[in-house]
């Protein structure tokens, strides 16, 4: 069976990796299951996993996941391989590509959007910064 075809379940009560509220980390995350991040986080986040950001969470990072819950702030670019959730609390600054997108009453959104169709192979995030050219 291709990966494609294959659906993924997801299940946010069930965390594999978590970042407390009064952690802080820079670098590059990549993680297998599902992630949780209630602390301050800043870099970049690969995995074809679930991320839930916390609502005492910020994260500042291009995302790449299979399934993001957003319940407290982030900034950059988020690509998701199937659904970004902007849950009340949640606030978006940034870029957002994803087949589907749901987004509850009360939440903030200061992004681009593009949703609707699957997105194109994942590649890095840094392959998507050179494909765009410089920066004006």
């Amino acid at each position: 069976m291709k990966d494609k075809e294959r659906k993924k379940d997801y299940d946010e009560q069930k965390i594999t990796g978590f970042f407390d509220k009064d952690t802080r980390f820079k670098g590059e995350l990549s993680f297998k299951g599902s992630f949780r991040i209630d602390g301050h986080f800043q870099g970049t986040i690969i995995s074809d996993s679930m991320l839930v950001i916390g609502e005492q969470g910020k994260v500042e990072a291009d995302v790449q996941v299979g399934y993001i819950v957003i319940n407290g702030e982030i900034k950059g670019t988020i690509r998701a391989e199937d659904k970004v959730e902007v849950h009340s609390r949640g606030r978006v600054f940034g870029s957002i590509i994803t087949p589907k997108l749901v987004v509850e009453e009360g939440s903030y959104l200061e992004a681009n959007c593009q949703a609707g169709e699957p997105i194109p192979a994942a590649s890095s995030p840094q392959q998507e910064k050179a494909k765009e050219g410089p920066s004006s």
